[in-house]
């Protein structure tokens, strides 16, 4: 740093952010490695995390010019109910282990822009904590179908008394995947000051410090903490769920019911055909199934084949708004986000996750103008390409 030159304060490095990239840097200096990690890494050799993010590398817009783009609305109507933009803050686990403000956090900026947040079933934070800390916000739950049915019961009737409205069953997790950047790190949860956690805290005092001081991270919908992270997976989650479980599912849920995890085209015609309200193509980030079909390039064809009977939403490598304008000329009603928000929360706190959203809607309305799109109604296939 040069003599005099003021140094920037956390919140102004996070004001200052150009795009979630570097967003993403900031959380990689403040979070230790291996909670780092734990967010940006996926399975196995994660190839289908690259591929997920490369795939908006390859898309080609095809503007149309001399149009009138003095305005260009985001709002776009989901599951009955207007949003702002077409992005649904997604469900993510041990949020808190993130930033000690964890779902609170993320409802509470998700609520100012106008969009829906998803409290995973791995979440840190209670669902009437979720809805109390954001009442005005549309909040949803995600769903792990655990082997004890009653268990579950109760999780859908906690979070629908909640206030929660839309169920999202995630059904891509029969078995935990090989996240191998947390078997390298031995991550728990919570993080373990052993030898090698101590010497990151070392380098990353402000976070140990928030989490050191912070209530005990724990599950808030499960009882108790594994000693590994695919531990608690392969011990409670239900391998043997099938369709005809979404049936005793929705006996259950009164209201939307959405099924995130969608890697065929078959299987979308069997879920559209017991009546779902949405899918969402998914292959989880990367983080369970690696070299598992790319969302995006599967879009187009579960749109095709079941769009005209279901809401179709895509998950996966969405680092910007010019990437939801793509989806959704591809025929997404809207794109589930992750990891950018979460880089967002490791960076700055509410802050940084605000500063995602902002980012999000600014690209997104300079991308609609510089497609000539008039908003994103006007968005369509004929505007977008995915280069070979």
């Amino acid at each position: 740093m040069l003599p005099g030159r003021p140094r920037l304060s956390r919140a102004d490095r996070v004001a200052a952010a150009a795009d979630v990239g570097d967003l993403r840097e900031l959380a990689r200096r403040r979070a230790p490695r291996m909670v780092f990690d734990y967010v940006d890494g996926a399975a196995e050799g994660e190839w289908s995390l690259a591929r997920s993010v490369e795939a908006f590398h390859r898309v080609e817009f095809r503007p149309r010019v001399l149009r009138d783009v003095a305005e260009a609305p985001t709002a776009v109507e989901i599951l009955g109910r207007r949003i702002a933009m077409p992005v649904v803050l997604g469900p993510t686990g041990f949020t808190r282990m993130m930033h000690r403000a964890g779902e609170r956090a993320v409802a509470r900026a998700a609520e100012r822009a106008g969009v829906p947040y998803t409290l995973s079933t791995m979440g840190t934070t209670p669902a009437p904590a979720v809805t109390a800390a954001a009442p005005g916000g549309w909040n949803w739950f995600q769903l792990y179908v655990v082997r004890d049915r009653a268990r579950t019961l109760d999780m859908l009737a906690v979070a629908r008394e909640a206030g929660m409205d839309v169920l999202v069953v995630t059904v891509d997790v029969p078995v935990a995947g090989a996240r191998l950047r947390d078997v390298r790190h031995g991550l728990t949860v919570p993080p373990s000051l052993r030898w090698r956690s101590a010497l990151q805290a070392l380098g990353r005092p402000a976070w140990w410090f928030d989490f050191l001081t912070s209530e005990p991270l724990r599950f808030a919908t499960v009882d108790g903490a594994p000693g590994d992270m695919a531990g608690i997976t392969n011990l409670m989650f239900d391998p043997s769920v099938t369709v005809a479980d979404l049936e005793w599912i929705r006996s259950a849920w009164q209201g939307p019911l959405l099924v995130k995890g969608v890697q065929r085209v078959d299987d979308a015609k069997d879920l559209a055909a017991v009546g779902v309200d949405g899918l969402v193509v998914s292959n989880h980030g990367g983080r369970q199934l690696d070299r598992s079909p790319t969302p995006l390039e599967l879009l187009p064809e579960v749109v095709d084949a079941v769009g005209d009977r279901t809401e179709v939403f895509l998950d996966g490598g969405v680092r910007g708004g010019a990437d939801v304008a793509a989806a959704v000329a591809l025929g997404a009603r809207a794109c589930f986000v992750g990891r950018a928000y979460l880089y967002g929360l490791m960076a700055g706190g509410e802050r940084g996750v605000t500063r995602v959203l902002d980012l999000l809607r600014a690209e997104l309305v300079r991308t609609l103008q510089l497609l000539g799109a008039g908003g994103v109604e006007g968005l369509d296939r004929d505007l977008v390409r995915l280069r070979p």
